[in-house]
């Protein structure tokens, strides 16, 4: 394998957990030019899921969790870029104009920019103070200060799907009261069956959080006392700070600017390569076909950013590597972990095992005919890694025993037989 000369540069644009490993994965697979990581944050690359989750319980803003010590990217010689941004491109001089004045040439452009809050055209919404977003330190700063500068500690959550109530979990064990307004029949809708939904949404009521379905935030009006959430059942909920946890849209202006070909985002072949040479994409903003799953897709998942620059630093490398890896999520809230693995889209039936021994310890197995597709684990690590492993395995899984809780969860047990079987 002939690895790039030492006089070429790779730019990386986005230093989350896509960007940051990218530029490791570059060095430990050989890489000699240079590298340029560059972001718009000013911090030192950091751990974002603990923003909605630990972070944000804290009464005070605490330190953020560095993906990398600074002293790695000197001794890996990775020039950090931070505070910066693209102001202007050009795939054909391969020329990125920066926010500071300069200019900077690339042999290699990978695209990990990521995606932002989307914020819904609310009446009133932009006249409003302390209705925040997070996505970011900034972010989860400001929401912070919000709360603690807050009189009654009233909070309305805007959305009900897993950043919604990780930021009400959160905030509810500061002492807020908490209200989440969720505009389907149900929160968590597009990403989890009625069981898992209905549990979480108990889980809240136990712990004080208020939450309306079937509801969403009509107008917003600003008063001398606070927040006026004005909802489609016509009542008017009270807010010190409101919180928008509606969805993201991938950030792809600078991919418009280069020419890329856009779908739901940046659209990578299987090599994360996007339509223009030289480019590549990764991480949330990335739409790539999966093969075990046969569809299109984009996920905003730590898996898939950190999974993902691993196989772009392959092929920067020279050495020729497809993305196939397999899915896998968590979420945080009050006393439960939720360990999530596999994609359930498309699943036929579904099969609910409760331990116990354990309370609040379950977990449940999508499938598609005999075919194992997902696992979503509740305080059940066992449950987590025996479906990651069976997953991966092709494995056929006896369902029966399965939901018998009295037969040992032992993979000698539950497994049928083990043949490839299709996801498609």
């Amino acid at each position: 394998m002939q690895l790039p000369a030492k006089n070429k540069t790779c730019v990386i644009v986005g230093a989350s957990h896509a960007g940051a490993n990218c530029a490791m994965e570059l060095r430990k697979q050989g890489w000699e030019g240079a590298i340029v990581l560059m972001d718009a944050d000013e911090n030192l690359p950091y751990h974002r899921p603990p923003l909605s989750k630990a972070y944000l319980s804290l009464a005070e803003g605490g330190e953020l969790n560095p993906l990398f010590a600074a002293e790695r990217y000197e001794e890996e010689n990775i020039t950090l870029a931070l505070g910066i941004t693209v102001t202007g491109a050009d795939a054909t001089t391969k020329t990125l104009e920066l926010s500071n004045g300069t200019s900077l040439k690339y042999d290699a452009l990978v695209l990990a920019t990521g995606a932002s809050a989307f914020v819904p055209p609310i009446t009133g919404i932009s006249n409003s103070k302390n209705v925040q977003v997070l996505r970011s330190s900034k972010d989860a700063l400001a929401i912070q200060a919000g709360f603690k500068n807050a009189k009654n500690k009233n909070v309305v959550v805007i959305g009900g799907g897993y950043i919604g109530l990780e930021t009400a979990a959160s905030l509810q064990k500061l002492g807020g009261q908490v209200t989440i307004l969720e505009r389907e029949e149900r929160i968590l809708t597009r990403v989890a069956p009625m069981e898992l939904a209905h549990f979480f949404q108990e889980l809240h009521s136990k712990n004080g959080v208020t939450v309306k379905t079937a509801v969403s935030a009509k107008k917003i009006t600003q008063t001398e006392a606070g927040l006026l959430v004005l909802g489609t059942d016509e009542n008017v909920y009270e807010a010190d700070l409101v919180l928008i946890g509606v969805g993201v849209r991938p950030n792809v202006a600078l991919a418009e600017q280069l020419g890329v070909a856009l779908e739901n985002g940046i659209k990578v072949n299987e090599h994360l390569q996007t339509s223009v040479p030289q480019i590549y994409a990764i991480g949330d903003v990335a739409q790539f076909h999966h093969p075990t799953y046969n569809r299109w897709m984009r996920l905003e998942s730590v898996q898939n950013a950190v999974d993902q620059a691993k196989v772009v630093a392959a092929n920067i490398t020279g050495i020729p590597t497809t993305y196939n890896a397999l899915p896998w999520f968590w979420s945080d809230q009050f006393h439960i972990k939720l360990q999530m693995v596999g994609l359930s889209h498309g699943y036929t039936d579904l099969v609910i095992r409760t331990e116990q021994e354990k309370e609040d310890c379950f977990s449940i197995w999508y499938f598609k005919d005999d075919s194992l597709l997902a696992v979503d684990a509740v305080n059940n690590g066992k449950a987590f890694v025996l479906g990651t492993k069976f997953i991966k395995n092709n494995t056929v899984v006896d369902k029966e025993k399965l939901a018998d809780a009295s037969i040992p969860f032992k993979p000698n047990i539950l497994i049928k037989s083990t043949t490839n079987v299709d996801k498609s």
